[in-house]
């Protein structure tokens, strides 16, 4: 791609988006990952392919020299499942905006990084540094098959870069709250709800207390939020409920409340003493917070983004999870948010903003070719 335009990098964009990969479609992701592998071989990478486990899709990684290789490079990552079933919404242009399914998480910013390197392959420039780029198929449900395989590719890099949506305008994320899951699980004891009603000991009345008790830990000013979002419980409305069981989803701004929360789950009272209480811990992300080397690699990019025509909004601290939380809770400088800027994820409205497609590319391109020792803290 030697030239860039916003047509070139739209049709860029619109050929990730049309190839429809829901995480629970292993297909359709993989299907992604050939799109993507053809890409890759056509500047030269050398391409690892980890056939998909457990229902979910493969692990594509491609590997492009830089101009000094005797050392660790960068870390390029990104998924290729969206959340979006198959047929909700197509691929559309409006004015200023482009719509589709993952078109804003993550395939725009997927498509902008991959655009970059092959602006510096068609130009006859490389990155600095060797570039490892690393796109996995279950991001949107935890990263459950990927998350061992992201964390050992981290560590063998000097920094990570990923290609979320940029937020509130454009803005670079320098760090990320944790995710926890808890699943909580009550058995009580069956019995008529009418002639035998005393015999009976509800799992759903004593979920209740454990539902009031996790959920009072909320506190807005620490952005510290517990949601009991998923409940099932009881047979039938004339039976004193045996079982119940409940998700627990929390947003941990920092390994305190991670902890706070932890200890929490595993000292629910019990208020029936003949109703049992499980608990048990789901998929997590570990928060991960601004360091030095953090900050020296978004002043490097925020620079970058103002020489390439359009500046970023400035940092955050994003609400949701991404692999990132991963790479950047093991200590491997993390500079997230470098995708698209646009809006409505997870929506039949997700979009990205045309105007951004040529200067954030072109940011993404002088990033690569410019990161290395001495430069961005590295």
């Amino acid at each position: 791609m030697r030239e860039l335009t916003t047509d070139g990098l739209l049709d860029a964009v619109r050929a990730w988006v049309e190839i429809e990969s829901p995480t629970n479609d292993a297909e359709g992701v993989n299907r992604v990952a050939d799109h993507l592998e053809g890409l890759l071989r056509g500047i030269g990478a050398v391409i690892e392919r980890t056939p998909g486990r457990d229902g979910y899709g493969d692990i594509l990684v491609g590997r492009v020299p830089g101009e000094v290789n005797d050392g660790p490079g960068l870390l390029l990552l990104g998924h290729m499942d969206t959340v979006h079933q198959r047929g909700v919404f197509a691929y559309r242009r409006a004015g200023d905006r482009a719509y589709g399914p993952g078109i804003y998480d993550m395939k725009g910013g997927n498509a902008m990084a991959v655009a970059a390197l092959q602006h510096l392959h068609a130009t006859g420039r490389r990155p600095r540094l060797p570039v490892t780029v690393m796109m996995i198929p279950d991001e949107e449900v935890g990263s459950p098959s990927s998350r061992a395989a992201i964390e050992a590719e981290a560590l063998r890099h000097r920094a990570a870069l990923v290609f979320e949506p940029s937020g509130e305008g454009g803005k670079f994320t320098v760090g990320r709250h944790g995710i926890a899951r808890w699943h909580i699980r009550t058995e009580g004891r069956p019995a008529h709800a009418g002639a035998y009603h005393a015999e009976g000991r509800s799992a759903v009345r004593e979920m209740a207390h454990h539902i009031l008790a996790l959920e009072s830990l909320t506190d807005h000013p620490r952005n510290f939020y517990v949601n009991i979002g998923i409940i099932h419980g009881g047979t039938h409305e004339n039976m004193v409920p045996a079982e119940c069981s409940a998700i627990c989803y929390a947003l941990v701004p920092t390994a305190t409340e991670e902890a706070e929360l932890r200890a929490a789950v595993h000292a629910l009272p019990q208020h029936d003493a003949d109703v049992r209480t499980e608990v048990t811990a789901g998929l997590g992300r570990p928060p991960f917070g601004k360091s030095p080397a953090i900050q020296a690699l978004y002043d490097h990019a925020a620079l970058l983004a103002v020489e390439t025509g359009l500046a970023s909004a400035g940092e955050r601290v994003a609400g949701g999870g991404s692999d990132g939380n991963f790479t950047g809770a093991l200590g491997v400088p993390t500079l997230d948010g470098l995708g698209v800027i646009g809006g409505g994820p997870h929506t039949r409205e997700e979009y990205i903003e045309l105007r951004c497609l040529v200067p954030r590319t072109r940011m993404l391109a002088r990033l690569f070719e410019t990161l290395g020792p001495g430069v961005g803290g590295l």
